[in-house]
């Protein structure tokens, strides 16, 4: 489902708000954080090539409690699940779970990266940690051209890093899904809106993985994208469930 992107692109350049995102890496991209790429193909419950699928029919989401469980939609068919290895760190895994008839499946699993400093339950711009929380996924675009997205995908070059960017930040934004934090759902991840204020931050993604921390969202690999702007469906409801394993276990 594609979203033109020039009209968005030319009222966020006239607003001087180029890439107003939390993952924003502006001064270099790789400070703090850790280059080792989160320990490649492991996954929370022990190692596992990266992107294979096993159907495991799970009552609930595995490793999430019920603080946050309880916040998952009842509808929520679609789960993106990212476990933060720690509170201060900036590794995680993220898995993709799918609600059958049987229960939840386990679908995929990549290594990835969060914020460089971390998690919080009170995130502000700047802070360089991910939201924790339980958030929608409704809106996707990126550099790239659609790969087959089912989620409205915004195809634009607005989403390419400024130049004065760290060199591997170059294709981060080629894919992007929104992580609704602190957006206005149904536009497209360039939007600048921030409805509970510019000091909460914004601008949190699902984009693609540079090999360390970000400054708010969370990263995995080019293919690990495109398999989830292929799988996510809004007829679906994906949220994603997104924190340090402490926090989502809580």
């Amino acid at each position: 489902m594609r979203r033109e992107g020039g009209a968005i692109w030319a009222v966020v350049a006239a607003a001087g708000l180029v890439l107003v995102a939390g993952c924003g890496d502006g001064a270099g991209g790789t400070a703090g954080g850790s280059d080792d790429g989160a320990g490649k193909g492991k996954r929370p419950d022990g190692p596992a090539r990266e992107g294979s699928g096993r159907s495991m029919h799970l009552k609930n989401v595995p490793e999430v409690g019920a603080a946050l469980r309880s916040k998952i939609p009842a509808d929520s068919r679609q789960v993106v699940a990212v476990y933060g290895k720690g509170p201060d760190s900036a590794d995680a895994t993220v898995v993709l779970y799918e609600k059958g008839a049987k229960g939840w499946d386990r679908k995929e699993s990549w290594a990835g990266h969060n914020g460089r400093r971390g998690w919080t339950l009170d995130h502000h711009e700047g802070d360089k940690r991910s939201p924790v929380g339980v958030f929608a996924l409704t809106d996707a675009g990126g550099v790239l051209a659609d790969p087959g997205a089912k989620l409205p995908y915004t195809h634009s070059a607005a989403f390419t890093p400024p130049p004065y960017w760290s060199k591997n930040t170059r294709h981060d934004f080629d894919y992007v899904v929104a992580v609704n934090y602190n957006r206005v759902k149904g536009t497209s991840p360039l939007d600048p809106t921030r409805p509970e204020g510019q000091a909460k931050g914004g601008g949190i993604w699902l984009h693609m993985d540079h090999g360390s921390g970000t400054s708010g969202c969370v990263s995995i690999s080019k293919s690990g994208m495109a398999t989830l702007l292929r799988a996510l469906d809004p007829a679906r409801h994906p949220v994603v469930v997104m924190g340090d394993k402490a926090r989502l276990s809580g």
